[in-house]
């Protein structure tokens, strides 16, 4: 891959960085029926890599949707509440750099169904009562191993999926770049506002878990034939680029990562506990966390083309950083009346944050072997670090009995991301 211009900033989303640019030999498109890329088999394809996208967040804003149904029903702890919200988003950061390791053995598409065969198993299991085979386990044990395989699952998947749509799609990396963003999106917005109104329908918050299940086997069932279709070719890794571990920048764009984060998955995991507590009602608080990812969507879709035209970032960086954390504070004890407002602003904030902190990653390199490898650092450390924000929420709420406290730690966590992101924003590259 040759050096990343501002031009290809604009049109493709800091997500798709191919995790595998460092293999030898390089690893080639998906193999298509009959060897040929036919319209048909790539617009499959194309709809399979999207369809995948669409179940990586499920798994986390379906839990919050119904979570004090779950806590008053299977009678959970407050650890355990805590290590729910938390494992996933820190196994995200765990398995990540496992991902290309089995890429090399088995082949990107291969593995990539094998996690999405182990999402599938993970959502089923996820809300099973394991007390008739264990006498009092109840549905903890299960709830633990079904939200730790999801967490696994998801983050060999957002390492992976990213390379394949550049490769396989790159004459239209704008198109596919937008669509498997906004799908991971929609993903985050349909767990939050449609899991409440499947427990409501049938009385069971079981059901409304186990709904997020069967999008994920229907994905699984398409993408098959796909995956089977493929012969895998033994790689080996070359060291190229720079060693961003030692880089000031590669380290103050992680950091400010890791600080988006802590308030993305917060959002995902304890804005809709949040809002109930506060007096709204299941269904309108799922509908408000929808509409505030739905507005995610759009920071998402327009941020980084507005970084890359600036000649530093470090203005929109402290403003959608600031943005963020003021909307989550002022969603936990600003007015009520306001409610609306304060969700929708986070929403905004929160999706461009995220965004422009990706694009970091295309902003800050001069090449596509350094970017693939701050990419990695900043999603090992981004999100191992990064679901610390999760379990201190979690912890704050237990020793309190609140979230006014959770408010002002988002406050300072804001803070911190816009000077941080004030850093990471300067014209400069990793390696000189």
């Amino acid at each position: 891959m040759g050096a990343v211009t501002r031009a290809d900033n604009v049109d493709v989303p800091g997500l798709l960085v191919d995790a595998e640019i460092d293999d030898l030999p390089a690893p080639g498109p998906t193999v298509l029926p009959a060897g040929r890329p036919s319209r048909r088999a790539l617009v499959y394809l194309g709809l399979c890599l999207v369809l995948i996208g669409l179940n990586l967040r499920t798994v986390f804003s379906s839990f919050a949707a119904v979570l004090p149904e779950v806590t008053s029903d299977a009678g959970l702890p407050g650890w355990a509440v805590v290590v729910l919200t938390t494992v996933p988003v820190t196994l995200l950061g765990v398995f990540a750099p496992l991902a290309p390791v089995l890429a090399r053995r088995f082949g990107a598409e291969r593995v990539l169904l094998g996690a999405m065969a182990v999402l599938t198993a993970g959502l089923l299991l996820r809300p099973a009562d394991l007390g008739g085979l264990v006498p009092g386990a109840g549905h903890l044990p299960a709830l633990l191993l079904g939200t730790a395989a999801c967490g696994a699952a998801i983050a060999l998947c957002n390492v992976l999926l990213p390379g394949l749509v550049k490769r396989d799609f790159p004459h239209r990396l704008g198109l596919m770049g937008g669509l498997y963003t906004t799908a991971i999106c929609a993903s985050a917005a349909l767990g939050a506002g449609f899991t409440y109104p499947v427990f409501t329908a049938t009385g069971e918050w079981t059901a409304g878990l186990w709904f997020w299940a069967a999008p994920a086997a229907v994905v699984l069932l398409l993408f098959l034939p796909v995956a089977l279709r493929q012969h895998p070719v033994r790689h080996h890794a070359v060291a190229d680029g720079v060693n961003v571990w030692r880089s000031a920048v590669a380290w103050q764009v992680t950091i400010f990562m890791v600080l988006q984060a802590m308030m993305s998955f917060s959002v995902f995991a304890w804005l809709a506990p949040i809002l109930r507590e506060r007096g709204v009602d299941g269904g309108t608080a799922g509908l408000m966390v929808s509409v505030s990812i739905v507005l995610q969507m759009l920071g998402s879709l327009f941020a980084p083309a507005l970084a890359a035209r600036f000649r530093d970032q470090r203005a929109i960086n402290v403003v959608v950083a600031l943005m963020t954390g003021g909307g989550f504070a002022l969603s936990i004890f600003g007015p009520l009346e306001l409610i609306w407002v304060w969700t929708g602003l986070l929403g905004l904030g929160q999706g461009s944050l995220t965004a422009v902190a990706l694009t970091m990653i295309m902003l800050r390199t001069r090449d596509g072997h350094t970017a693939a490898h701050l990419s990695g650092m900043m999603q090992g450390v981004g999100y191992g670090v990064g679901s610390t924000g999760t379990l201190m929420v979690g912890q704050l709420h237990q020793a309190t009995g609140s979230f006014t406290t959770a408010g002002l730690l988002f406050l300072v966590v804001g803070s911190l991301a816009a000077m941080f992101g004030y850093r990471a924003g300067r014209n400069r590259y990793i390696g000189g």
